[in-house]
This record gives C-alpha cells, structure tokens and sequence, in this order.
C-alpha cells in the first residue's frame, strides 16, 4: 500500500505500558480508552481469544475516531501456563497463586494486535507468542514481590519492564511482546495500512 505518512494512530488502550511502548516509534498518536466486553467463551485457544479481544478493543473506538484519515490499534495480552489462561489477579491472593504456578516453570505470553484504517475499513489481526521462563521463588520473595502492588494490574501477576524483571530467568522470542505491545509486529502492520514508521522519522 502507498504511504500516507499524514494518517494518524489511534491506540484503543488505557495501558501506560502501551503508550510507552508505541511513543517508541516516534509517530504521533492519540488514545481513546476503550470499553470493549473482554469476555470470551472457553472453548477459544489463547490465539482466538488475544486475537479476538485485540479487534474488539480497536472496533469499540471506532465510532469515537469519526471519519478522519486514521488507524486504530488495538491489543491484548494474555499469559498461558500449560494451556491455563491467566488473566489479571482479582486480588492478593489469587497474585500468590498465580506466582506459586508461574515460579520455576516456563509459560507463554500471547499479543494480539488489531490495526483497523479509517475511513477504508481495512482490519489486519496478527498476534506473537514469547516464552518466559520465571526462576524458582519463595514464598517471601512472592510476599515481598505482592507487597510491592506490582502485580495488582498485570496478566500473570508480574511486569517484566518493572521489579518483575528480577523474577525472570530468561525469554524467547519479542521482549516487548511481553510488555504489551509486539513492535516490529506492529511495524509490518502500520506498513501494510500506510504507514511507514522507520520513513517517517527523518
């Protein structure tokens, strides 16, 4: 598709760590939060559900964007252990369980990211796996990690880019997946709805 370097980036997501992640690009934006229904049903494997969620998100925001030369984005992140999905910690405790799975074992982090164009209506959906693999903890190094109130917010209970770092051992795949928001994922969509992110920062 032809660039069209004046199209401006809608990021249908409240998340800090996703405005972060796509200010890194260096390209102008706006978010509209959205309020999209995260529910899925359970037959639905981790890629139909961040894949799903990631439209969804982007969609809710569209009658909010109006008709301008725009592209909305839109993302989820879920973490996978064993084929368990594990959404945000409904409160302490359910943080400690989830840690207590997580600590020594290796799981997946799926991205979803839905890229929609205005006024066109063109929808790209795509999504990235990486694994990480968490070192084994104790239960005063969870305590204390909880204690924080780090993991209050976050899919799994931890945030790799924040104090969670120190619980990894090591990861395979897009770091940045993992935080929220796959870049060079989203690069390659951004191109294919016109917009080039490495020409348009001279």
């Amino acid at each position: 598709m032809e660039s069209d370097n004046s199209r401006l980036i809608i990021l249908a997501s409240g998340s800090p760590r996703r405005r972060e992640l796509l200010s890194l690009l260096g390209l102008p934006f706006e978010v509209i939060s959205s309020d999209a229904d995260e529910s899925t049903p359970p037959e639905f494997t981790p890629e139909m559900i961040v894949r799903s969620l990631a439209l969804r998100k982007a969609e809710a925001v569209v009658p909010a964007a109006g008709k301008r030369n725009a592209v909305i984005v839109g993302s989820d992140t879920i973490v996978v252990l064993d084929d368990k999905v594990l959404g945000k910690p409904v409160d302490e405790q359910d943080s400690r369980v989830m840690l207590g799975m997580l600590q020594g074992k290796t799981h997946q982090v799926y991205t979803g990211v839905a890229c929609i164009g205005l006024p066109e209506g063109k929808i790209l959906v795509e999504h990235r796996v990486t694994s990480v693999t968490m070192r084994a903890l104790s239960e005063e190094e969870i305590s204390a990690y909880i204690a924080t109130g780090e993991p209050a917010d976050k899919a799994g209970s931890y945030a790799i880019q924040g104090l969670g770092a120190t619980l990894v051992e090591k990861i395979e795949g897009c770091y940045f997946n993992v935080v929220g928001l796959p870049l060079s994922l989203l690069e390659r969509m951004l191109s294919r709805v016109g917009i080039s992110v490495l020409g348009r920062q001279g």
